[in-house]
């Protein structure tokens, strides 16, 4: 999550943050494919597209055997004359046959015969394009395939279009890298701050979702989320101090409300992110971003680090820490050049002004990033003083992923 004293970095992200950016998350991720989850509603072109859209298609043949590759793509060419497609050949090699046709309606295939047994057909058409044509030709493919390559096809796949150049941008990257197409149908709001981009983009399934720095932080189904990383129910809020770290869209301020605390101190360092959920995300933060101070909450607008410094000179203490924070900075003169030192002055100044039976929260990563989550959890063995924790693994709906929360306390 992107909310608080954080700035793009490079250096491979720690798992208390929720999305880093594409690079970051491949520096992660072992797998060097991107796999696609699709809703059904935004196949074939069924979503908004603008004039300058293109709509990709894929179409793949897994062979038992490797095909004649000359053969089975002169099979093909009368299927793309008839469609009034001009093929310009680029040889035939060790790694097979590769043509690209190209249409007067701005079509555009590249077919592949590779050697080893795989079959690739990649389709580009305008969105000005008839959708039933370009359906057309993909099926009339695929039938004359089974027909030259019969008995030789071990799977066939053929993927929804991929819709790139669209207006409103409906792809975003999992944690560990797999890309998933969100049902997103518009943009409700979008501002550049001083710390990120701010985006809030509907989706039919999920609300509206926040998204900071192209990376999805919360959606308004994802209370899940706020439950988890306020310790899922099993604390007793009433009557205590909590201090909420980030937490800019409101969610976890406006249900700690409820729990009739004594006080609520909320840093969050970005106006803008406030300005944005009060108005576009009701369903999760309600009215407690319409003021900065109520009756038990006051939420200051400033860098965590020098709040969190002053608390601990001051000798403040509280019975909740929740850091709704990314790990990586944003502030204008980051204390430390590492991620991982800046996440572990993050978590001694929290343990600094934590009570003695007081909890820290916070969200860790998805499941799948092992290698970040126990880089983590080393962090927690280098603190101002020794702590024990609890972790639980949480499936927040906009996600896609399950996710990590932990439970931080001293011995």
């Amino acid at each position: 999550r992107l909310c608080a004293s954080h700035t793009c970095s490079q250096a491979p992200p720690p798992p208390a943050a929720r999305r880093e950016s594409t690079s970051s998350v491949s520096s992660l991720s072992n797998t060097g494919s991107l796999a696609l989850t699709t809703a059904a509603s935004t196949r074939h072109g069924c979503g908004l597209l603008p004039i300058m859209a293109v709509r990709h298609y894929t179409l793949d043949f897994q062979l038992s055997e490797p095909a004649d590759c000359t053969t089975s793509a002169q099979g093909l060419q009368a299927i793309f004359q008839e469609q009034e497609m001009t093929e310009t050949f680029h040889g035939t090699d060790d790694h097979g046959y590769y043509a690209t046709f190209t249409g007067r309606n701005g079509r555009f295939v590249v077919l592949r015969l590779h050697s080893h047994g795989f079959v690739s057909v990649d389709l580009q058409s305008c969105a000005g394009d008839d959708a039933t044509q370009v359906d057309d030709l993909l099926n009339a493919l695929e039938e004359k395939m089974k027909v030259l390559l019969h008995g030789k096809i071990k799977r066939s796949k053929r993927l929804p279009a991929l819709l790139r150049g669209e207006e409103v941008d409906r792809y975003w990257p999992t944690a560990d890298g797999r890309l998933v197409e969100y049902d997103i149908d518009k943009a409700v709001y979008e501002q550049d701050s001083p710390y990120q981009n701010i985006k809030i983009l509907h989706s039919r399934q999920f609300g509206n979702i926040l998204i900071l720095n192209g990376d999805v932080n919360l959606a308004e189904s994802d209370l899940p989320y706020t439950r988890a990383i306020m310790g899922s129910g099993k604390e007793d809020y009433a009557g205590k101090e909590i201090l909420i770290l980030g937490g800019g869209d409101g969610g976890i301020l406006c249900e700690a409300v409820k729990l009739k605390p004594k006080m609520i101190t909320m840093v969050e360092i970005d106006q803008l992110v406030i300005d944005g959920c009060k108005k576009h995300m009701r369903k999760t933060c309600g009215d407690v971003l319409d003021n900065l101070k109520g009756d038990c909450y006051e939420v200051l607008v400033e860098d965590c680090v020098p709040v969190l410094k002053k608390f601990a000179n001051e000798g403040k203490t509280f019975d909740y820490v929740i850091n709704d924070l990314t790990a990586v900075p944003i502030s204008t003169a980051p204390e430390e050049d590492s991620t991982w030192e800046f996440l572990r002055l993050i978590l001694d100044l929290s343990i600094r002004v934590l009570k003695p039976s007081g909890k820290y929260f916070t969200q860790g990563n998805c499941v799948n990033l092992t290698e970040a989550l126990c880089l983590y959890e080393e962090q927690l063995g280098r603190l101002c003083c020794p702590v024990e924790f609890s972790k639980e693994v949480v499936c927040v709906p906009s996600y896609m992923e399950l996710w990590v929360f932990y439970t931080i306390w001293k011995k």
